[in-house]
């Protein structure tokens, strides 16, 4: 399978949205489809051996619309995306100043006919059914014309959408007026003219397309999460060349390039310090607020500002391999996706214009037919159909969205996708693996004890002994027992090794200098028949001490012990803190033995734990409690707990982690500070709210609109909706639930 985004055109409204979905759908080959009306894209899975790009493009064409393929985004993209925007809204602006003064014109013409008053400052003439016809007709052909094209084109292929009820609303109004003017004597009534809405159709369109205009610049703030990330990346990098510094454009840097970075200068690509040191201002990528500091041999993100320092640095990762351009990546594609919530507002959209017309026919026919009244049934069958857009249903939600996955970059957290997102709000249990997650998963040896005593020259002997061996594996643990050995002054080279073998959730074994090597867990001690009783102790006392205590084996016989403690990180107890103040069950699940697991657990306040696990049955442990009924989310950062991270409802890796568990994970941490959990499951609360907010003000809208339009209070009143004030109530309906949406852009984390 393969994923493309498609940047759309020519949509007017939520239905056209549901329009282009369906005909993506109707390809062969196409497995999934998700159209964002507020982002004006399309994320498409299609099986490539069954369809073409060419065919998906020609499926959207001939629905009416245009759809382009996403290229990598470069920060001239963003520029021409935003020129163009400023384009359409200075024509916009240009229409809506055009014909307001028009319509203030034709509305104060009409104040005698509208309230029955004499006003003697305003001409008679002024109301003339032609002079109104003549003032009217450029509103309606000039900044009408969209909506007149729009509805031509929506009818050529058989469907109805926003520009078909405005299209019908207004055109009904001046073709009635026409009418009206032309054929004056066949519309008279006991002598008297009926009046003409010419004002009513140029207001109504000026009105809609003030709406549009506020509506577009709403909606271009929510997609400024991009803009900034985009913004943030340097222009020039300084690359040293045949020992020469020249200044190129940073898509001219390459892999291998070395690059000078002098203070105050923003990095420009990802890469590995070579040489001199600084303090990183990492917080625009990471969301964390402290400098960061970096040495020879750490890595540096590509954006990221340089404080104090000069160094220079390789070029690992350029162009759309760096951490900037996947965030900015994952982001627009979460942004183009579509969450659970959404589909009952799809489903509405749907048929939702189709309904709205057969339900203005039926009030024109009831009307007229009560009292045989052409104009009230007019004004009534143009109402119902201005008011109607379901603009507002089919912004409610992607919006919401669209800010809340930025909110979450500017806070160091990527959500990979609008169902991961609403899903994190509904969790009830959060797994956290301790090793790189809950710790610092740097640990280091404390306590080291042999059964020969403390003659050094034996220590030593086994200590070479195990470091050669644990320096062929990629173990924290192993690490940490090869740079104690260094620190003790060991020699080196350390011994050749021979058979090396790694037994998950284990330990490993090697043969050296002909010597069987064993270095492991007690219980894989155990399993082998080998005796530890001689230094139990010391393993009781270390583990009561939340400290890991891997047992060296030679030959088959015990012959040391490690003391092995990894910190815990300085946010992970306020963090359990606030999971639990969100009214969440937090477990630990980890592969050390059950003393330490637990002495981990009470020092940071998680009451279930799940120890001595194997990498392959953490996955079964997190089906486990889905089992019990549990909505979960598992918290890791290495490559074993990438199955836990796929099988959980809601995979949260640890940004600092191993590509793989990133890559299996639904959120991504970018910093490892576990407070960005709490962050993420509050943002996602606060963005659901925000579309249910939307949502039910869309819905009461739409839903109360309707009859009043339609007339229902007309015969207990006596009052009609005029169907300015229709077209004022569907232009701000739009607006109202894009501003709401905003409001999201004030989201803070409460950590308190």
């Amino acid at each position: 399978m393969e994923t493309v985004n498609l940047r759309l055109k020519g949509m007017g409204c939520a239905s056209c949205a549901t329009q282009i979905e369906q005909a993506i759908q109707g390809v062969p080959g196409v497995e999934e489809c998700n159209v964002n009306f507020s982002a004006e894209q399309a994320r498409v899975k299609y099986n490539p051996r069954r369809t073409e790009l060419d065919r998906i493009q020609i499926a959207v064409s001939e629905a009416g619309y245009t759809a382009e393929p996403m290229q990598e985004l470069e920060m001239r993209d963003i520029d021409a995306e935003q020129k163009s925007r400023q384009a359409e809204q200075q024509e916009l602006q240009r229409k809506v100043i055009f014909g307001g003064i028009i319509s203030t014109i034709l509305v104060v013409g009409s104040l005698p006919m509208m309230t029955g008053i004499d006003f003697p400052f305003i001409p008679a003439w002024l109301h003339h059914p032609w002079v109104q016809f003549a003032l009217t007709t450029p509103v309606f052909i000039w900044c009408g014309k969209s909506f007149f094209v729009g509805a031509w084109k929506s009818f050529k292929h058989h469907h109805a959408d926003m520009n078909t009820l405005v299209a019908l609303g207004t055109g009904s109004a001046y073709l009635y007026s026409l009418l009206v003017s032309i054929f004056p004597g066949f519309f008279t009534i006991q002598g008297v003219m009926p009046e003409v809405y010419y004002e009513t159709a140029a207001v109504i369109i000026t009105l809609i397309l003030l709406g549009l205009l506020f509506e577009n610049r709403a909606k271009g703030q929510t997609s400024e999460a991009i803009r900034k990330l985009m913004g943030l990346q340097a222009k020039t990098a300084r690359v040293i060349r045949d020992g020469q510094e020249i200044d190129i454009p940073i898509q001219e840097v390459g892999v291998g390039d070395v690059i000078l970075v002098r203070p105050g200068e923003k990095i420009p690509v990802d890469g590995t310090v070579l040489e001199g040191s600084s303090l990183i201002d990492e917080s625009m990528v990471t969301g964390e607020s402290v400098p960061v500091k970096k040495e020879t041999g750490d890595e540096v993100i590509g954006a990221t500002m340089n404080k104090s320092g000069s160094f220079k640095f390789k070029a690992l990762r350029v162009g759309k391999d760096t951490v900037l351009a996947q965030i900015v990546k994952l982001v627009q594609d979460a942004q183009g996706s579509k969450a659970p919530i959404q589909r009952l507002a799809d489903r509405v959209t749907g048929f939702f214009v189709p309904v709205v017309i057969a339900i203005a026919i039926a009030t024109f026919v009831i009307w007229f037919a009560i009292l045989g009244n052409v104009t009230l049934a007019i004004i009534t069958t143009v109402g119902v159909l201005i008011i109607a857009c379901p603009c507002a249903l089919g912004l409610a939600t992607p919006t919401s969205i669209m800010v809340g996955t930025g909110k979450g970059a500017e806070n160091g957290i990527l959500i990979k996708s609008a169902d991961s997102l609403e899903l994190a709000h509904k969790l009830q249990t959060i797994v956290l693996d301790k090793t790189g997650t809950l710790t610092q998963g740097k640990p280091t040896v404390t306590d080291y004890v042999t059964v020969g005593g403390t003659a050094h020259s034996n220590e030593i002997k086994l200590l070479r002994l195990a470091a050669a061996v644990e320096s062929n594996s990629e173990h924290p643990l192993a690490e940490a027992v090869v740079d104690y050995a260094k620190a003790q002054g060991v020699e080196m080279p350390l011994p050749a090794v021979t058979n090396f073998e790694a037994i998950a959730g284990m330990g490993v074994q090697a043969m050296v200098s002909d010597r069987l090597v064993q270095i492991g867990t007690p219980r894989w001690m155990q399993e082998l028949g080998i005796d530890t009783k001689a230094l139990q102790t010391y393993q009781e006392n270390w583990e009561s001490e939340a400290k890991t205590s891997p047992w060296i084996a030679v030959d088959g016989q015990i012959e040391g012990v490690f003391g092995i403690a990894d910190a815990l990180k300085p946010s992970s107890v306020t963090a359990i803190r606030g999971l639990r103040r969100l009214g969440l069950e937090v477990v630990m699940l980890t592969g050390d033995n059950e003393k330490t697991a637990q002495a981990i657990a009470k020092e940071v306040g998680i009451h279930r734990v799940f120890a001595e696990v194997r990498p392959g049955q953490k996955s079964d442990k997190i089906k486990e409690l889905q089992a019990e009924g549990k909505i979960v989310a598992m918290v890791g950062d290495g490559i074993n707990d990438a199955p836990a991270l796929a099988q959980a409802d809601v995979g949260i890796a640890i940004g600092t982690g191993t590509d793989v568990a990133i890559a299996a994970s639904d959120i991504t941490l970018i910093s490892g500070d576990l407070q960005s959990i709490v962050t993420a499951i509050q943002l996602s609360k606060a963005t659901i709210q925000n579309i249910r907010q939307n949502l039910f003000f869309a819905f009461i809208y739409n839903t109360a609109s309707i009859p009043i339009a339609a007339g229902i209070l007309y015969p207990f009143t006596g009052w009609l909706l005029n169907p300015i004030l229709a077209g004022a109530a569907m232009a701000m309906s739009s607006v109202s639930v894009v501003t709401n949406a905003l409001r999201l852009r004030k989201f803070k984390a409460h950590h308190s």
